[in-house]
């Protein structure tokens, strides 16, 4: 008896294969490793990076023994880099994914209130170099739905851990130039030690944990960034 499931690739695995997912069919009892070793053996570039992959089934992580159902989603994730198609935005309103230029107010709008004394805004732009090397535009990718539920898990913890803060977290995916911006964190609190520490834990976690991806583009080629920011 098999069963079929949905295989999504993104970032370098998506431009190597040429495709962003492909359905796969499994023995009944099949787990996420047993579709990662048929997909190894048949993809180079899969075998070479599947020891860094994060591995997704219905948008959660998950280990490598998890048990496949008919219907799954599988995602193959490349390690995340900081800075992170779909919809022009997805909802919730406070965490979401644009391809629209960001507006800083929308975040602030988003945190700001008559019991919030520190008020943080953190703005990620795309500069013009990193590592030495010249930068001349970044392309960013996400799992949205996926990214959006990340962006909230982290913005819900962190305000459980620090009463009376509120977070709101827009990243900004597509092609972007020099000086755009890439990303808006704003956290508020009662007193302003609590709304600098939000926001800083907010940036950190974003850089690690979320599926978004970035890829530079140098005067004499582009790489996607495996990680760490």
């Amino acid at each position: 008896m098999q069963i079929q499931i949905r295989v999504l690739y993104f970032a370098l695995l998506r431009d190597r294969l040429r495709r962003s997912e492909e359905p796969l069919s499994l023995p009944h009892g099949a787990t996420v490793r047993d579709a990662l070793a048929i997909l190894a053996e048949r993809e180079d570039v899969i075998r070479g990076i599947e020891k860094n992959l994060l591995l997704a089934v219905n948008q959660t992580l998950v280990p490598a023994d998890f048990p496949l159902s008919e219907g799954d989603e599988l995602a193959l994730l490349p390690p995340v880099a900081g800075g992170s198609h779909a919809v022009a935005s997805v909802a919730l309103p406070r965490c979401r994914i644009s391809h629209d230029p960001l507006q800083p107010n929308d975040a602030l709008s988003a945190v700001s209130g008559p019991g919030q004394g520190g008020v943080v805004l953190f703005i990620g732009l795309v500069r013009d170099h990193n590592q030495g090397r010249p930068v001349v535009r970044l392309d960013y990718e996400a799992y949205d739905s996926m990214a959006v539920r990340s962006l909230s898990t982290i913005c819900d913890e962190i305000e459980a851990n620090t009463p009376g803060a509120k977070l709101c977290i827009i990243h900004r995916v597509g092609s972007l130039a020099i000086g755009d911006v890439a990303v808006l964190v704003a956290a508020s609190a009662p007193h302003r030690a609590e709304a600098f520490s939000a926001c800083r834990t907010a940036i950190e976690r974003l850089k690690v944990e979320v599926p978004i991806w970035k890829k530079e583009f140098f005067p004499d080629g582009s790489e996607w960034l495996k990680g760490g920011g």
